[in-house]
């Protein structure tokens, strides 16, 4: 299968297209840059922006499936420039599924956000089918567009949509100013690592070779027209994500700061629906991940390997 990967030169979408060309199919990058993951040639590769409809179609012709990875993701580049942020979340995933129309593909997979779940009612762990209510970030509120945009045309057009509703990925290429990479920055050198509030608060983690490998098994007949959360059942509190990389980079000291304004509850997610339908479950305990991200960096920038 010839398969479109947006995003595919950033730090999710690589390590999908390396998982694409193991399982045997034939990935094509569209990025604003080249992959610096890969080697020049290795994999095809087309150039452009999301909001540019003719690129995109370009990008389209002669694939099979398309995997939605690419958006505007860092909260602070969000808030700074919504109006960029609904270009490419929010017209960049309406350009894709009109080239997908046009091409005449029924294999659509979008990456979404667990965050569509925050302030959600009822009982956790949230599955899939959990009411939803209307979010009060705009990130989360693109990626509920485009959640809502894949619906639309599967009912309307025959484009049949995958929704994976990612936990927040970390390892190796991640973004060095998201949370376990600061940290560790921070703990490399010397420097006391800052919590807000009483660090109580949970998250669920997903290591990104396990989220790759998910988004994969989304391309299986089963996927067609469902909604998967790919996330660990680990739950990690702000406070054991610090003690965590304290054990495995440096001991420095913890300092907490007060509370953030706390506008959004997030609850669990349930990823039963991924494991029963597409045999996929996140082995990597956070810990685990933490010590491969460490001794990647290890490899890529000559800083310390992971205490054992």
């Amino acid at each position: 299968m010839r398969a479109l990967v947006t995003g595919g030169a950033g730090f999710i979408g690589s390590h999908v297209v390396d998982k694409l060309v193991e399982a045997g199919h034939e990935p094509r990058i569209f990025d604003l840059s080249p992959s610096p993951y890969h080697a020049p040639g290795e994999i095809d590769t087309v150039i452009g922006d999301l909001a540019d409809a003719g690129r995109v179609r370009e990008a389209v012709q002669g694939c099979d499936a398309i995997l939605h990875l690419a958006a505007m993701a860092d909260v602070n580049q969000v808030v700074e420039d919504p109006y960029r942020t609904d270009s490419v979340n929010v017209r960049g995933t309406f350009n894709l599924l009109e080239a997908a129309r046009a091409e005449l593909l029924d294999r659509f997979l979008y990456a979404s956000t667990i965050w569509v779940y925050g302030n959600a009612p009822g009982p956790e762990p949230h599955d899939e089918d959990t009411p939803l209510i209307l979010p009060p970030h705009f990130y989360t509120a693109t990626k509920l567009a485009g959640e809502m945009y894949c619906r639309s045309y599967e009912t309307l057009y025959g484009v049949s949509s995958t929704i994976l509703r990612f936990g927040i990925p970390y390892g190796p290429r991640a973004r060095p100013a998201a949370v376990v990479p600061a940290f560790i920055a921070k703990a490399q050198a010397g420097t006391p690592l800052t919590i807000a509030g009483d660090g109580s608060a949970t998250r669920q983690f997903v290591y990104v070779e396990d989220l790759a490998e998910g988004m994969v098994a989304g391309l299986a007949d089963a996927g067609r027209g469902r909604i998967y959360n790919l996330v660990s059942d680990e739950l990690v509190s702000v406070k054991q994500i610090a003690d965590t990389i304290r054990e495995v980079v440096a001991d420095v000291p913890i300092e907490y700061g007060p509370d953030r304004p706390a506008d959004l509850h997030f609850g669990q997610a349930s990823s039963a629906r991924a494991a029963a339908e597409l045999g996929w479950r996140a082995e990597t305990s956070f810990a685990d991940g933490v010590r491969r991200y460490v001794d990647w960096l290890a490899v890529t920038s000559g800083s310390p390997v992971a205490d054992a």
